[in-house]
């Protein structure tokens, strides 16, 4: 899989200075890879304008790494965690699914469930997913609205999922497809690599992803199609609403 996508103009110069300064530790190496410039709060001549006090804005201003990131680290630890330790595996089973019959008893789990994976195979190119496409839309639009984007469409994808099936719930896919809903209106220019072999437009890769799950609706593939539907919607509104606006970059 690949992105092709322009770059901020910031990004391509380097900090210079004393080499202990650079590398003077974690530290600082830390501070650096959450810096951040929002290209969305300044005025017309380029001068920053006062920022948003918002608690999402607060905590992703000092967060050191990116939510995309977080959300990649605790998938795999509950996975590698749950394979190796059975209690984990245990808890995880019980009180982490997203099952219909218990969905009241438990609320959480409709959280949880994207935090849970069904095999190696599952969680890896989920995590690959989120990897390319959840850390570039969040570098596009911050990390309070990616979360948004992340959470609301998985809420969704599930509760659409419930309506139509009573099998448990574990996967990331649901959320993801919003990411890929919103960065298809947003960034049209993006292109991936389908297969990692077919060349193919962000816009083109949502339409034929729609369709196949469209076709395989109500099939006995153990996939969550209906979820996917559900996310993608979820995604490509949020992408109408922030369509013309000026995007966030990491420096």
């Amino acid at each position: 899989m690949q992105l092709q996508f322009d770059l901020c103009p910031s990004a391509s110069s380097a900090q210079k200075g004393p080499v202990r300064e650079r590398w003077g530790g974690l530290g600082p190496l830390l501070a650096r890879a959450g810096r951040r410039v929002d290209y969305r709060r300044r005025d017309e001549w380029g001068d920053p304008i006062t920022p948003s006090t918002g608690l999402l804005d607060r905590i992703g201003a000092l967060m050191p790494v990116s939510y995309s990131g977080v959300i990649l680290l605790i998938c795999i630890l509950v996975f590698f965690l749950g394979y190796y330790i059975p209690i984990v595996e245990e808890f995880v089973q019980n009180y982490l699914i997203l099952a219909r019959n218990h969905a009241l008893e438990m609320p959480w789990t409709i959280l949880t469930y994207m935090f849970v994976h069904g095999g190696f195979n599952h969680l890896f190119f989920n995590m690959l997913f989120l990897f390319f496409f959840g850390m570039e839309l969040e570098r596009r639009v911050g990390p309070g609205e990616f979360l948004q984007i992340y959470i609301l469409s998985g809420i969704f994808a599930a509760l659409a999922q419930m309506a139509v099936s009573s099998v448990p719930m574990v996967g990331a896919s649901g959320a993801l497809y919003g990411v890929l809903g919103c960065l298809a209106i947003i960034a049209p220019e993006i292109r991936l690599l389908l297969f990692f072999m077919i060349p193919m437009s962000i816009r083109w890769a949502v339409v034929l992803f729609a369709l196949i799950d469209l076709l395989f609706m109500g099939s006995a593939d153990n996939i969550a199609h209906m979820a996917h539907i559900a996310g993608l919607v979820v995604g490509l509104a949020f992408g109408q609403m922030m369509k013309g606006q000026a995007q966030y970059y990491y420096r």
